[in-house]
């Protein structure tokens, strides 16, 4: 049986990459750098007390607190983003999606030698999994 697919939503990317960053880490950590990053961008009425910016960077650590680790791989995530656009936006083929990117992209002569390296060693592999196999039976004489 294949494993799901992983679809993250955009908070959930933001969270996941907080994480791989600072695993093993706990909660209130990954808030405080999610805060800290949209320190600039919001201002919550509450975060100004009496005596100035009172933000989660004061909050005391608390030494019962769970660890979490991340349950999903970066690559895991990655795949999970490339088979929902593959299914969504190009009906699961890939030749169209592979086009779509080169197109939107400027790529070096260094990255297109790089992709064609790549689905040459694709094809080599093939053929060595396809390639017919000695048959090991004994001729009966």
């Amino acid at each position: 049986m294949t494993k799901p697919e992983i679809e993250l939503t955009a908070a959930e990317w933001t969270i996941i990459k907080a994480v791989w960053e600072n695993e093993p880490c706990a909660a209130p950590d990954i808030q405080e750098k999610l805060f800290s990053k949209r320190i600039g961008l919001f201002h919550r009425a509450h975060d100004d007390g009496p005596h100035g910016r009172q933000g989660p960077s004061h909050q005391r650590k608390n030494p019962h607190l769970s660890l979490f680790r991340s349950a999903v791989t970066p690559a895991q995530a990655r795949r999970g983003e490339l088979a929902y656009a593959l299914k969504h936006a190009f009906d699961g083929a890939l030749t169209p999606m592979v086009q779509c990117l080169l197109e939107t992209n400027d790529l070096t002569r260094e990255e297109l030698a790089g992709l064609e390296s790549l689905i040459k060693a694709r094809k080599e592999a093939g053929k060595k999994r396809t390639a017919p196999q000695p048959s090991t039976q004994r001729k009966s004489k």
